[in-house]
């Protein structure tokens, strides 16, 4: 789920890069049916290894995929509700309101892939550069709504534009929060596991 996320920041991001949005809000929901898809299978799985033996360690883990499904079932609604608000809002703004979006997506990309990468090395040092990255996020979806803002200010005929800018930013900010749910849920997990370790050692 976590790479299938990745890839709907991706498409946001080359979309905003290149200026060109046509078809970014077809491609963001075919990746988003594969999440809802594979959240389903995920859970399954999970509630199929409930059902039988598993040592503690094992437990642990499960629970941790099983309370992040949710998180990252909404990583993946937000980023589809950016890639949608993005190719409606094209046409009717200038480049400079679009191009806000970026420096917040490109944070948020760095925070699935080191989410990704604690998840498979059990690093706890990327499991916490996800939580200091989304300090970060908040700094930047402050300054886009204060430039939202500004620009409903000098044009106050664009009131739609600026709430939808608005939307786009807070659907960001919520999705670096349930990156960070997942990375503090992993982060208990890997000292838990570093703790027995260590005890197991003396």
């Amino acid at each position: 789920m976590l790479s299938i996320a990745l890839e709907e920041l991706d498409a946001v991001r080359d979309a905003t890069r290149r200026a060109e949005y046509a078809g970014l809000t077809a491609r963001a929901g075919r990746l988003e049916r594969e999440t809802n898809a594979l959240e389903r299978e995920i859970e399954d799985a999970c509630l199929a290894a409930f059902a039988g033996p598993l040592t503690p360690g094992e437990l642990t883990f499960h629970l941790l995929v099983f309370r992040s499904l949710t998180n990252l079932e909404r990583v993946g609604d937000y980023a589809f509700g950016v890639a949608r608000d993005l190719e409606a809002l094209a046409p009717r703004t200038r480049s400079a309101t679009l191009q806000d979006v970026l420096p917040l997506v490109d944070l948020l990309a760095t925070m699935l892939e080191r989410l990704a990468y604690a998840f498979a090395e059990r690093d706890l040092r990327a499991a916490r550069e996800v939580t200091r990255l989304d300090e970060e996020v908040d700094a930047l979806y402050e300054q886009m709504l204060r430039a939202s803002l500004t620009r409903l200010h000098e044009r106050p005929a664009d009131v739609e534009v600026a709430l939808t800018a608005s939307r786009m930013a807070r659907s960001l900010e919520r999705l670096g929060d349930h990156l960070v749910n997942v990375a503090e849920r992993l982060e208990m997990l890997v000292r838990g596991e570093q703790a027995q370790a260590a005890q197991a050692a003396g």
